[in-house]
Formats: structure tokens, sequence, C-alpha cells
């Protein structure tokens, strides 16, 4: 095992450049997850393939009784609660994932869900570029050819520092004129652009300009990058908005948030090939930073899809890894619950037929141990849409919720997953209800 992998490593750069998008920057920086494919390396050999420590074939039957943790979620609990009880209050939540994420799959449900009983008019944050933009439905996102972006998924030993959601972008070309558009969505509670506010980075530069667009108006500001993490409002909320950087080639920027002043809140942080570990390359001051001006109240994490596949059953390293992640997470955000979301039913062919693949209960067990060992609350997905099994129907039986990949939702499944996500967070909410008003 250990010597594939860095067989793989050590051959990487002689494989088709399309199997791994990379940033534009010398390929001493590129990796595809760095950070997991270390932890696999450094990993004694004896350990990652005893997979006789469990008996991977052995389904195990998980019920109501298992791990939640919804006492770390208290203090989530109490603002709902306040937000019902009419107290004009403001949550945010900070949802890091991967793939299963992209065009903000299954986080446009989970938002939507939260602002429909609980108020709430905006997207939340959102970056400059995304490979996924085009087929995003909450805005509509459109830039210029002209940046350059960065992302701790396939980027190490960067100078600048990577924004909350793991990506940077800097416009390519100073001289000529770098933009990003936004357009609001005919979604409910997404029909406007509320609120926008820039966030860039420090960068010595101080010349640079963004120009604000609305229609004929237009609007400058001067970019002052004198912190790790700066903000800068943009004006009233509206349909449509252009921002135009001039002078701006050396100062990083984030993205642009989109809230309202009162109502839940949910930021989509997810990164095509992420398996949670690169988010300790996010500087712990620029998380405090963030969360300074945009006050999170809990943190989910869903990952998994891309730790499978490296032949082990064994994730005795990603367990250990992921410790460290949510340690880095509550140091940096200290006081605000975090939620594990497990990974979900994936088949593999064996013997030439579908069957859950072998090593996702390991994994989910993983899972399972690094959120109670780190306080953290739990939402088994792979129970929750069916268990063993579940993907091939979701992929095969009308209607769809899947893709053939035996993988990945489609978007009706997505919904699907989100409502079960949502739903579980929400039976600890009742019961919290039920207490409170003992």
């Amino acid at each position: 095992m250990i010597l594939s992998i860095i067989a793989f490593v050590f051959i990487k750069p002689f494989l088709p450049t399309k199997l791994f998008p990379v940033a534009d920057t010398t390929m001493k920086n590129i990796v595809v997850d760095s950070l997991m494919l270390e932890a696999l390396a450094e990993e004694d050999s004896n350990a990652i393939n005893n997979d006789t420590l469990q008996d991977d074939n052995q389904f195990v039957d998980f019920n109501e009784s298992d791990y939640v943790g919804y006492q770390h979620l208290v203090s989530f609990y109490e603002k709902l609660l306040q937000i019902e009880n009419g107290n004009n209050d403001k949550i945010r939540i900070a949802f890091f994932g991967d793939s299963m994420n992209d065009g903000d799959m299954i986080v446009q449900d989970f938002r939507s869900n939260f602002q429909d009983r609980f108020g709430g008019e905006g997207v939340g944050f959102v970056n400059v570029t995304s490979e996924s933009a085009a087929s995003r439905i909450t805005i509509k996102q459109q830039f210029s050819k002209k940046w350059k972006s960065y992302s701790f998924v396939n980027t190490k030993n960067l100078s600048t520092s990577f924004g909350i959601s793991g990506n940077v972008f800097f416009p390519k070309d100073t001289a000529a004129t770098n933009w990003v558009s936004f357009e609001a969505s005919k979604i409910k509670h997404l029909t406007e652009l509320n609120n926008p506010t820039l966030f860039y980075g420090k960068s010595e530069s101080n010349n640079g300009q963004v120009l604000v667009i609305r229609g004929k108006d237009t609007l400058y500001k001067d970019l002052k990058p004198s912190q790790m993490v700066n903000e800068l409002t943009l004006g009233s909320s509206s349909q449509k908005l252009k921002l135009d950087f001039k002078n701006a080639g050396n100062v990083p920027i984030f993205g642009v948030d989109f809230s309202g002043k009162t109502g839940v809140y949910v930021d989509n942080f997810s990164n095509r090939g992420n398996s949670g570990l690169p988010i300790t390359s996010i500087k712990p001051a620029v998380l405090s930073s963030f969360n300074k001006d945009l006050q999170y109240d809990l943190i989910v994490l869903q990952y998994g899809t891309n730790v499978l596949g490296y032949g082990s059953k064994n994730f005795t390293w990603y367990e250990n890894k992921m410790k460290k992640v949510l340690a880095h997470l509550q140091e940096a955000i200290p006081n605000v619950p975090i939620l594990i979301i497990s990974i979900a039913d994936k088949s593999t062919k064996y013997d030439s037929k579908m069957q859950t693949d072998s090593a996702v209960i390991p994994l989910m067990r993983a899972q399972l141990n690094y959120a109670k060992q780190s306080n953290a609350t739990f939402v088994n997905l792979f129970q929750l849409m069916g268990g063993e099994g579940s993907m091939i129907k979701w992929a095969d039986e009308e209607p769809k919720k899947a893709n053939k990949d035996y993988t990945h939702f489609n978007f009706r499944g997505a919904k699907v997953v989100s409502d079960l996500i949502y739903d579980k967070i929400m039976f600890g909410y009742d019961e919290y209800k039920k207490q409170s008003n003992k």
C-alpha cells in the first residue's frame, strides 16, 4: 500500500493533466489533497494494511440509540429558540464539504429549510470564481478569465493566506480590469443580493480599487488591505451587482457575502476533491477574523467521498488527522458547536454485482469516533438514507435520486438528503424545547 502511494505521488506529474485540474502556479506547489496522501504515507504499513482489525463485510444495524451528541448543539438551539420567540437575531452556519455540495447541492435545501422556518434573506458567502458557477441555481455568477485561483486542496506553500472557504483569488493582469458579476435567484429567500460585503486579504499594494456597478450607477471604493482579513460594504441590496477590480493584482480577494440582518444564513464552503484535512491550511488568525465579522453559530463538516478508494479499510490515520482538524477549528472559532455528517452509502462492483463499498462502514466508524472524541454532534447519513445497498436503490429506482456513479446525488436526491439532515437536527431542537418548557 505505501509503495503504491509513493509511486502514485512520483508518477503524478506525468499523468494527463485533465485528471488533476490545478491552479496556475509552479509544479512544486501542486498536489491532490496532499495532506491526505502525506497522512497515508507516514502511517506504518502494517497498521494500514491490517484490515483484520475489523470485519468489514459484516454491516452493523445502527439505531436511534447510537451516538448523536445533541447536547453539543445547545447553544445553537438556544439561538433558534430566540428567533422563534420573536427576537430579531441572526444565525450563521459554515458548511464545509466536497463535491457532494458542488453547485450548492444539499446546502441550498439545507439553507432553505432553515430560512422557511426561522427567516433569513440571502445566499451567504460566495467565492469570487467557482468551477460550478454555471450549475448553481441559488445565485447567477459570471467572471472574467483574468483571475488566478488557488485552493487549499491542490496548492501548498502559498505565500499568502487562504480565506475561510479554503480559496483565494488574484487578478492575473494588473493593467486590465478584472470583474465578477452576480444576479439574484428567483428562489424564495434569494431574490435579492442582500447587503453585499467584500472580503479581501492583506497586501502591500495600496492603490487598488473596486468599482461597484448597479445598472448605470458606478461607485468607486478604495481597497485598504492592511489586515489579514478586511471587509468592505458595497452599498445597498439589489438584484444585480458587478464588481470591477483595478490595480488590485497583488490584493488577495476572498469573496462576497450576501445576507440580511435577521434569520438563518448558510455559507457553502465546498471544494472538489477535499478530504477535510486541508482545513488545517487555513490560518487560525484568518478563521478567527472571519468569525469576528460573520459570527458563526454552527460548523458543519460533510466529508468522506474522497477518502475512499486507496485500498485500505483501516481509517485510524484519517480519524487521528480529523481530530486535529476539529481541534484546529475549535481553537480558532471557540464555543461554536461542530456537526459531522457521515459518509453516504457508495456502491462498488464486486463479482459483477453492485454492492455497498466495503470501506464505507469502516470510514463511517472512524467519523463517529472523531466526532465523539471531539465533542461534536454526529449525523449518520449512511443510516438515514437506508444503510447497506441504499445507493443502488437511489440510483436505479424511479424517481432516480442519485447518479450512475453510485456516489453522488442528483438534485432530487440532494433535497432528500438535506431534509434528512435537517429533520435530524430539528428532532434534537424539539426535544430541547420540551426540556426548556419543563
